[in-house]
């Protein structure tokens, strides 16, 4: 029997001591292991031979880390590449992320995580190009694996292709990723495909709905407790963080955290370490951060409610999911997804789906989108007769219950004022006498509800 050949890493690192100890770490690991003490050295490296993972120092005496992992991408090279920053270095990692590295580590450098991290950088390695989607993504989605995941993800249009071509992009780093949309539009779905499609397939997923805690119970949901730690703790508990551990951590809501825990939450993506209450010790965490939200996030910092550091922190990838009305092509798709599962659970024969009907739900507006397609056609097979499908009333007279409506409200006049603006060239006198209201009124809107409007509309609104 052939044995697998072990993997084989380069380490860039300019410091001897440094370089040697990771060099050490991974022979006992069995990798095989290659070393450049700067960037050019690097590059000859790369040059005459091919890596399953190249783990650099940010800094470097010929320049940046960042350089490398992008001639790597710019030659669209199969090598998962891990930066290595200062302590601190909040903004090295993101930039790193972003440029598609796939991991980063903080100095000083905990060996652990850094074998953890090593490890699952060449998880994937060997996997023939054909599976690969991109520069440097080593994880691809595979038969019987992350597919019916993202087949769940119904729709063939344009935008929904965009997504589902998007998820498996970003599945391979350990990026945090931010997945915004409105209520009702799948955004669990899309997180539970990233993770799927991801190295960490065969971990946990763990879902929290992070408006759904009360505030005094945070801090041990999150991170844990010790038995004793408060009242009622009869036992030791594990946080969401800990039963993540090899998996991802979705924070559904996440505009929704206090601004308290919000700085705890930073600090233990930044540092990947966390306290459970009552103990003396720091739990390493091993999780991806995938975030979700229906608000906006920008506006919320803008407001003081939101923290700046963590919306740059948790924004490193964004996925946007589309409301169900920019792709009413897929309803037909959609509503035979639905009516399939809702018979199955109910135990019916699935009824026809008649042309009238999807003529008649073409024309709703869906506010409540996915999840409201998902009642109409519920209440449609309970009330049905014969196996037909039975329509309450004309759906376009169902008012969706928003779950926020002061959002809702929100949206509704950002909506209106923004189209006003674009028709009236951003001249906001123009746009304020159309809406019948004073330009002071609509200066203190476009503020309120965070609308970009181009440089020079003072210009133009002193000229009308």
């Amino acid at each position: 029997m052939t044995l697998p050949t072990p993997a084989h890493i380069l380490v860039v690192d300019d410091e001897p001591d440094l370089r040697t100890l990771y060099e050490l770490t991974l022979l006992r690991e069995g990798y095989r292991v290659e070393a450049a003490a700067d960037l050019a050295q690097a590059r000859t490296q790369l040059q005459q031979q091919r890596f399953d993972a190249v783990i650099t120092d940010m800094r470097l005496p010929d320049g940046l880390g960042l350089e490398l992992l992008r001639d790597m991408l710019a030659q669209q090279r199969s090598e998962r590449c891990v930066v290595i920053t200062a302590h601190g270095s909040a903004e090295n990692a993101v930039e790193a992320l972003k440029a598609g590295a796939f991991d980063y580590l903080t100095k000083p450098v905990d060996l652990k995580q850094f074998r953890s991290v090593v490890a699952a950088a060449v998880q994937e390695r060997g996997k023939p190009d054909s599976e690969a989607t991109g520069p440097a993504l080593a994880k691809a989605v595979r038969p019987g694996e992350a597919a019916p995941t993202l087949q769940r993800l119904v729709g063939e249009s344009a935008v929904m292709q965009a997504v589902k071509a998007r998820i498996v992009k970003v599945a391979s780093s350990m990026a945090p990723v931010l997945i915004q949309g409105e209520s009702g539009t799948g955004k669990e779905l899309v997180a539970r495909a990233v993770h799927d499609c991801s190295h960490r397939a065969a971990g946990p997923f763990v879902a929290v709905n992070c408006g759904a805690i009360p505030e005094n119970l945070l801090e041990a949901e999150f991170f844990g407790a010790r038995k004793g730690a408060y009242t009622g703790s009869a036992q030791d508990r594990l946080g969401y963080f800990q039963s993540a551990k090899g998996g991802t951590l979705f924070l559904d809501e996440i505009g929704d955290l206090p601004l308290a825990m919000q700085s705890k939450l930073l600090r233990a993506i930044q540092e990947r370490v966390v306290r459970p209450l009552g103990s003396t010790q720091e739990d390493m965490v091993d999780v991806r951060i995938v975030s979700a939200t229906h608000k906006d996030l920008g506006a919320a910092v803008t407001a003081g409610i939101f923290r700046q550091d963590l919306y740059y922190r948790l924004n490193v990838i964004e996925i946007s999911v589309p409301p169900l009305r920019e792709r009413r092509e897929d309803l037909p798709a959609l509503c035979k997804e639905l009516l399939g599962r809702i018979c199955r659970e109910s135990g019916v024969h699935m009824p026809d789906l008649s042309g009238q009907i999807l003529a008649t739900l073409q024309r709703h507006p869906f506010n409540g989108n996915v999840r409201e397609l998902e009642n109409i056609l519920h209440r449609a097979v309970a009330l049905g007769d014969s196996g037909d499908l039975h329509l309450e009333s004309p759906p376009a007279e169902y008012v969706a219950v928003p779950e926020n409506l002061q959002d809702f409200l929100d949206g509704q006049e950002r909506n209106i004022l923004s189209k006003v603006l674009q028709e009236t060239g951003f001249n906001r006198t123009a746009a304020a006498a159309k809406l019948g209201i004073s330009l002071r009124q609509i200066r203190y809107r476009i503020a309120r509800l965070n609308i970009v409007t181009p440089n020079g509309d003072e210009a133009a609104d002193e000229q009308a």
